[in-house]
């Protein structure tokens, strides 16, 4: 095999295939991407035995082949190399040099043959989505997945029908809730519920980077394709049954106040500096048209302010996780956030009241 590429054509496809291969590998081939050029095209593909990524670039060849060479050493040099750089390819007996003006790179090379085959099942549900549709998606719900491998069920986002005409995406890691809806797209009907894995809906995230206008879908009920223009990544799915989470969805919580996102979550930010790292717990002392946040610290650092709020209601005292209410405020698009409160100790439905699509549920925390 050989071939000519510019840097830029193949830095992009290779900054994808880099988040998809796993740094420490126990078998040698899945720490390789395989590169297969042939018709003016280069194929670029790898896999971390749960999830498949397939792109390809416009290359110039001299020579047709496959071969397969280590992916993060291969990212690492074309990164490096000059912008504008012309990047030649040549494999040969089992090591690929790779260069680009006066430098010059000899990698050891493993049988294409040696590469895990894709897995290529039939997938009976097609539909696509909107970019910005799916972008919406994910950004609401993905900071709320769990990272806590013991309730690996919960280590994703949760996508699948509520009801007969919304789809809807939803995560929780026990502390906090988010939820996303959509109008169903024609062909979704007969989707399966699945739950998509963290690592998979992160490096999906960053494909919508690149402003595709659609992302064509596949879904069975053990793996889901996502097609975004030359790159297509392939998952499996969480095999686990997600919680009833419509039972913490609290109903009839009383006391609502209205306030400034962007000046609630600068206040938030600038009060916890003084919080625990540990638990980073901040006060909110709720009462009539005011609001006071409140931290304090073991060492007696304390801190306070103010916000004016619309509230009419009986005073309350209730505590947060700071980090965690700024991740829902940083979701909310409008200018004001509701925040429904029962009492101190039950949960808080959170919800921007211009958008009925999306609502965040918040655990109090003892302060």
């Amino acid at each position: 095999m050989k071939i000519a590429i510019d840097r830029m054509n193949l830095l992009r496809p290779l900054s994808h295939i880099n988040s998809v291969v796993e740094r420490r590998n126990t078998i040698p081939i899945l720490s390789n991407v395989v590169l297969h050029a042939a018709s003016e095209k280069l194929s670029l593909t790898a896999t971390d035995m749960d999830m498949d990524i397939v792109t390809t670039t416009p290359c110039s060849i001299s020579s047709e082949g496959a071969n397969t060479i280590p992916a993060h050493l291969l990212f690492e040099i074309v990164k490096k190399l000059p912008e504008g750089a012309e990047v030649q390819i040549q494999v040969a007996d089992g090591h690929a040099q790779v260069s680009a003006g006066r430098s010059s790179f000899n990698l050891p090379t493993l049988p294409v043959e040696d590469f895990p085959a894709i897995n290529s099942s039939d997938m009976p549900v097609r539909f696509s989505l909107t970019a910005p549709d799916l972008r919406n998606l994910i950004d609401t719900t993905k900071f709320a997945v769990s990272t806590e491998e013991t309730r690996y069920y919960l280590n994703g986002i949760y996508v699948h029908f509520a009801d007969t005409t919304n789809l809807t995406a939803v995560a929780t890691d026990g502390h906090r809730l988010a939820l996303s809806q959509m109008q169903s797209p024609a062909g979704a009907e007969n989707m399966p519920a699945v739950i998509l894995p963290r690592k998979a809906v992160l490096e999906l995230r960053k494909l919508l980077d690149d402003e595709p206008q659609e992302v064509d879908i596949q879904l069975s009920d053990t793996r889901a394709e996502f097609s975004v223009g030359d790159i297509r990544l392939t998952t499996k799915l969480i095999d686990g049954s997600f919680p009833d989470y419509k039972r913490v969805i609290p109903v009839g919580n009383d006391k609502i106040i209205s306030v400034d996102v962007d000046l609630l979550s600068a206040a938030v930010d600038r009060v916890s500096t003084i919080a625990s790292d540990k638990s980073r717990a901040i006060k909110l002392n709720i009462s009539a048209g005011k609001l006071v946040l409140s931290a304090t610290n073991p060492d007696a650092s304390s801190a306070t302010e103010m916000l004016e709020i619309t509230y009419a209601g009986e005073p309350i005292d209730i505590g947060f996780n700071a980090r965690y209410l700024m991740d829902i405020l940083s979701q909310v698009q409008g200018e004001m956030i509701a925040i429904e409160l029962a009492d101190s100790g039950s949960p808080s439905l959170l919800r921007d009241p211009e958008d009925d699509t999306s609502i965040f549920v918040l655990m109090p925390m003892r302060v």
